[in-house]
């Protein structure tokens, strides 16, 4: 099989962007005839159809999504490449190395809610106090499904900050590490008399695999009678009065004073948070400096 060039993977990245050949025409400033030639000899070489076409525009097959994956990955570690070439000259030309702060460019970073509140802030002002040339890009991805990991192994983010544990390991295409361990607490109306005694709120993030054990050996705790979309919004619904949670750490960070925080107990369950990234990201500068500050902070 020919390797696919570069411009054969910005172009089948277009067409998944855009939703459509012609759009992606246009965002290339090509012709739709030269997009559809590229699309299809990119298909011929990887003995796959990539696209599923119809009067609506193009959906990616499930080998397209794949193969959009690896074009995405490959084209980000051209741009870091490109970066990271231009930074090591710059710093030579300072008399000093590119570690030392000949950072630049976007660095893209996905990560669930809690996570972007309340610990990725402070390591990314560290960060780019380091390195004013680093531009961050975050996005908040539920942490559900492919969540964050999904997002870097798809190539749309350099590194995710995800939930990570023996239910959820780093997937096998990627490295990561685990930054902070954080518990479950009980969270109710400040001085409320009986807390157990009311509604259970909850959150489809929060009760995963890592909670689900402790949770049905709990006899006290009812089944959930209000789902809400995120963590905020439960913690909203707490402060109201409207019922107690049961909620990590994370998101209990600059809880109100309308709430009461009740620890668990020892036998309390807990989650890993860390990061996930590409082996041949996990390499580069920026992310690498990135790591570095996360751990700084957790620690």
């Amino acid at each position: 099989m020919a390797d696919l060039a570069p411009r054969e993977l910005r172009v089948l990245v277009a067409v998944a962007s855009e939703g459509g050949f012609s759009a992606a025409a246009v965002a290339l400033g090509m012709t739709q005839s030269a997009v559809s030639h590229s699309v299809r000899g990119s298909e011929r070489r990887l003995g796959a159809v990539l696209f599923d076409r119809g009067r609506s525009g193009a959906t990616p097959t499930p080998a397209g999504e794949r193969a959009l994956g690896y074009a995405r990955r490959v084209l980000r570690l051209l741009d870091v490449m490109g970066s990271e070439v231009r930074g090591a000259a710059a710093g030579a030309g300072a008399g000093c190395g590119a570690e030392a702060g000949v950072l630049a460019g976007p660095l893209r970073i996905a990560a669930f809610r809690s996570a972007a509140l309340h610990l990725l802030p402070r390591a990314l002002g560290r960060l780019t106090e380091r390195h004013p040339g680093i531009v961050p890009e975050v996005r908040i991805v539920r942490e559900v499904g492919r969540g964050t990991a999904g997002e870097v192994l798809d190539g749309r983010a350099d590194l995710g900050i995800a939930t990570l544990g023996t239910s959820s390991p780093v997937p096998p295409e990627l490295v990561g590490g685990v930054l902070v361990e954080e518990g479950y607490a009980l969270v109710h109306p400040a001085g409320h008399p009986a807390p157990r005694s009311l509604p259970l709120i909850d959150w489809t993030e929060n009760c995963t695999s890592y909670t689900r054990e402790w949770w049905a050996g709990q006899e006290w705790l009812p089944p959930a009678t209000v789902q809400a979309e995120d963590d905020g919004a439960v913690l909203s619904m707490v402060s109201t009065g409207f019922g107690m949670a049961v909620m990590p750490e994370l998101s209990l960070v600059g809880a109100p004073p309308s709430v009461e925080i009740t620890d668990l107990g020892p036998e309390r369950p807990t989650r890993s948070v860390g990061y996930v990234t590409t082996p041949e990201l996990a390499a580069s500068l920026a992310v690498r400096a990135l790591i570095r500050e996360l751990r700084a902070i957790a620690g």
